[in-house]
């Protein structure tokens, strides 16, 4: 059985998703790995399920490409999926929604999934880290522009001092938690422009101590959670600027080495 399909979450109907099921998928096999890619804020998820198509076939696993559309659950705020929560829309929830209603329909492992996302997405995944781990097979997280850091200190989305009072977890983020997940931090060798990023409301102190470029935050950021245990792979594209679907192939390497562990 083959599926590749734009989605309506049955949970939420502002929302929907991509995804793709091998062909040799059927309903008596064996639960499937699960691929989950966030996209950034041109929303080119069906980009990433085209170029995934060959992955998902020779490593036999399932994917799932959610959609944030533009102007949910505010038309001036077209990308807040990227922070997690606004106006009581929990995205991060959401797209467990999509996880569990893709158990649902197909024989895929939802109790823990890869996730990777990329700009924005890349915003998303690692923010989702700090409160999910236990749902993670590993994690890839690239080119994020805007970061939130490991401070116990700072209110979010600049730090995670009050991630119980804003999500409902039991606790502050579970570094040890995290410690256990493989990370991949990702980004092009040429992502070194300046103009977005400067253009960006309200920088936080360690944004600003992270310099202008997206391979500069990304380095701060991995060097951050190195410093509370979690471990990492970075791995800088030769060649490449800000560029997710360029990038993917050093993804998709990555996420085969997993597979074969």
């Amino acid at each position: 059985m083959e599926q590749d399909a734009l989605i309506t979450l049955t949970a939420d109907p502002r929302f929907s998703f991509y995804a793709y099921v091998p062909r040799s998928h059927s309903l008596e096999s064996a639960e499937l790995p699960l691929v989950v890619i966030i996209h950034g804020i041109g929303r080119d998820a069906k980009n990433y399920l085209e170029h995934m198509r060959e992955f998902c076939e020779r490593h036999t696993c399932a994917l799932i490409c959610p959609l944030f559309p533009e102007g949910v659950p505010s038309p001036k705020h077209q990308n807040a999926y990227k922070d997690l929560q606004f106006r009581g829309t929990r995205f991060d929830l959401i797209m467990l929604s999509m996880v569990e209603q893709a158990g649902r329909t197909w024989r895929v492992q939802t109790d823990r999934f890869y996730l990777h996302g990329f700009s924005a997405g890349g915003q998303f995944v690692h923010r989702f880290t700090y409160l999910h781990p236990n749902r993670l097979a590993a994690v890839s997280i690239g080119a994020p522009g805007r970061f939130t850091a490991p401070d116990l200190q700072s209110p979010w989305p600049e730090g995670v001092a009050d991630v119980s009072e804003i999500f409902g977890v039991p606790r502050s983020p579970d570094f040890a938690a995290m410690a256990r997940v493989p990370v991949q931090f990702v980004v092009g060798e040429k992502d070194v422009g300046t103009g977005m990023i400067e253009h960006m409301k309200n920088p936080t102190k360690y944004e600003l101590e992270a310099g202008n470029t997206r391979l500069g935050r990304l380095s701060w950021l991995r060097e951050a959670w190195e410093r509370v245990g979690v471990r990492s792979e970075m791995s800088v594209v030769p060649g490449v600027g800000h560029d997710g679907l360029r990038c993917l192939p050093v993804v998709q390497e990555w996420l085969e080495r997993l597979f074969k562990t």
